[in-house]
């Protein structure tokens, strides 16, 4: 029989740990004493690294999913098939298999979540409350998501949702940064844009966004089975800031900069399923997108928050797009990139 966790429990299994997200936020719980195991389809090479017990199985079977689920007291659910591919057939089947072990422990779900469960009908500026009416197949599979997730909590399992912009980090995996911006394994000619001058746009720093999440549970006695919190990481105002931080960071100053012929990405997704999921996605460049942090503010006291050229830089330097300075790791004896409290702008 599997063993109900506690909330003095200190385990942790999370999918998707070999990923950008699911790999912050292994490491992290480590860093922070939790025993944490990590899924995957093929043997790690060393079995326990960064922290991690690997555990051979798959998030699409149930079974592997709940054995390696025993006697944890949280379930990181940060897996999504790679490349955009098949969403629609994987991602509620993998949801549901953790749903099934959080139900079996009576574990809590971590979900970091995104902006594509919302429409334009609550934009620009987003709380936990508001309605989710969004226009995109794969918003409507988030929401489904969602849905089946507060439901779990009437089911035994427990849930905290962390929602943030678009990820950037050491090592995101995919993402707008590393993918969508500059041009991966190359050395960098140009800056893409894929937004219109002059609309903001919101990112979010992993190693911030991992340090969130454990500040929060942290705290679990003062969570709720059923939590949902929004972040505010790096509101680029103008839709410039983040590209002029990447050419600071590289030194060139004048490092040219290219709109994203989004035709372009239409057209190609007629053949190619990645570019027609990207390009569905374009709605979110066109206009202001921003989440409202203030439930998390009043929560912690403060977001956990790198300086944007700090976190630019690192992640830059995961991407093995420049070399490592000694400025560039955290400080001695910390797991985590130097803070400064963020107070709610604008």
């Amino acid at each position: 029989m599997v063993r109900q966790a506690t909330g003095t429990d200190r385990t942790a299994l999370v999918l998707g740990a070999t990923g950008g997200i699911g790999g912050e936020m292994a490491r992290a719980l480590a860093a922070r004493g939790w025993t944490v195991r990590g899924l995957r389809r093929k043997p790690a090479e060393s079995p326990r690294s960064d922290g991690i017990d690997w555990i051979v199985g798959d998030a699409m079977n149930a079974a592997d999913v709940l054995a390696a689920a025993e006697g944890a007291a949280l379930i990181v659910h940060a897996v999504n098939p790679p490349g955009y591919r098949d969403w629609d057939r994987l991602v509620l089947p993998m949801l549901d298999n953790s749903i099934a072990a959080a139900c079996t422990n009576r574990a809590r779900i971590l979900l970091p979540g995104t902006v594509y469960n919302y429409g334009p009908d609550v934009f620009p500026l987003i709380p936990e409350t508001a309605a989710q009416n969004p226009l995109t197949r794969k918003g409507a599979i988030r929401v489904e998501m969602e849905r089946r997730l507060h439901r779990a909590v009437g089911q035994g399992a427990k849930l905290l949702i962390l929602r943030c912009g678009d990820f950037f980090g050491p090592r995101p995996g995919g993402s707008w940064f590393s993918q969508g911006l500059l041009t991966p394994g190359k050395p960098p000619t140009r800056i893409a844009q894929p937004g219109r001058r002059g609309i903001g746009h919101q990112w979010a720093y992993l190693p911030d966004v991992a340090e969130t999440a454990m500040r929060l549970l942290d705290r679990e006695a003062d969570l709720g089975d059923d939590a949902m919190f929004h972040m505010d990481g790096h509101w680029d105002a103008d839709g410039d800031q983040m590209v002029a931080a990447i050419a600071r960071a590289f030194g060139e100053p004048d490092l040219p900069v290219r709109r994203i012929p989004w035709w372009m990405l239409r057209l190609g997704g007629l053949a190619v399923p990645l570019l027609r999921e990207i390009s569905e996605m374009r709605y979110l460049w066109q206009q202001p997108v921003r989440l409202d942090n203030r439930r998390l503010l009043d929560f912690l006291g403060e977001e956990p928050h790198t300086p944007l050229d700090l976190a630019v830089r690192r992640t830059l330097v995961g991407l093995g797009h420049l070399p490592a300075q000694p400025a560039d790791m955290p400080e001695a004896g910390r797991c985590m990139p130097d803070r400064v409290a963020l107070s709610r702008q604008g």
